[in-house]
């Protein structure tokens, strides 16, 4: 970006990428995202950093029962709810995540805790949450982010899907990401997927891209999925073929999964291999949601 020229300020959020299933709301799926985007939108327009409007997103996502994040995540072997989330500041590559909580609602904020106000990337199990409480976020009851379409879903062993994720840029140019999820159905307690890993699930670097990956979490761990999409905008691809030769770069893992990202230059880009990838992106001058590939 040319010194002096404002940055668009745009937000991009996936609702996580997956089968199509009969029962998929594919309406209440986009509103979600859409109604999410806006919010990180709005943050963006009163002079907020990206990582404000992110966070801002993001927990509206973790809020909202239709997506597998925060209420309504999916359950353990054992009926429980264990969180993991991250996020990243592309100025300063500075980073925060956890893995394996199961009291707060909105690990986003847990994980921008741990990055702002602890020397260290990322923190689990019963150690975040001592954090957590230190930082003074609300607690709550596990049993409040388990919901009866999780319970359904842990009963007749279907898998989960819904992890959700942000991307923006803001008016100083700087970029960020962050993601959320439940993980797996019937996961084994401590279980970590992509979503809290710096580099699989989430990257960020102001002068690459800004990336959030949604899918088979074990597949985008091998090939450190959002790392490479940012290495590939780097390299002068378009946001679009950069997203979709990341995405493609799973086949050796047999897995599937989605992305998104924004460049340095504010372009809003996707791809996904599976049948369907809820999105909505709100910009400047544009707003649109979508959830089949074949969607704008």
């Amino acid at each position: 970006m040319t010194r002096g020229m404002q940055a668009p300020l745009s937000i991009l959020v996936h609702g996580g990428a997956g089968p199509h299933r009969a029962d998929d709301d594919v309406d209440a799926a986009k509103r979600g995202c859409l109604l999410a985007a806006r919010a990180g939108h709005e943050v963006l327009k009163r002079g907020g950093s990206a990582l404000d409007a992110i966070e801002s997103a993001v927990r509206m996502l973790e809020d909202d029962p239709v997506f597998n994040a925060g209420i309504g995540s999916a359950l353990t072997r054992g009926g429980r709810v264990e969180l993991d989330a991250s996020m990243m500041n592309g100025a300063t590559l500075a980073a925060g995540s956890v893995a394996c909580v199961t009291c707060f609602q909105n690990p986003v904020t847990l994980a921008r805790r741990v990055m702002e106000a602890s020397p260290h990337v990322m923190l689990v199990g019963s150690g975040a949450e001592a954090f957590g409480r230190a930082q003074g976020l609300p607690v709550v009851a596990n049993e409040v982010l388990v919901t009866p379409a999780a319970r359904r879903d842990l009963e007749t062993h279907r898998r989960s899907f819904g992890t959700v994720g942000a991307v923006a840029i803001d008016a100083k140019g700087h970029l960020a990401a962050a993601t959320s999820t439940g993980g797996t159905t019937g996961k084994w307690s401590g279980r970590v997927g992509d979503s809290p890993l710096i580099g699989c699930g989430t990257y960020a670097d102001d002068k690459k891209a800004a990336v959030s990956c949604t899918g088979l979490g074990e597949a985008i761990i091998r090939v450190t999925l959002a790392r490479h999409a940012a290495d590939l905008v780097a390299t002068g691809l378009d946001g679009f073929e950069a997203a979709r030769q990341a995405v493609a770069s799973l086949q050796r893992t047999g897995g599937d999964a989605g992305l998104i990202l924004v460049t340095p230059a504010g372009q809003l880009a996707w791809a996904f291999s599976t049948q369907r990838m809820s999105r909505a992106w709100v910009t400047d001058d544009s707003e649109g949601a979508g959830f089949w590939p074949e969607d704008a």
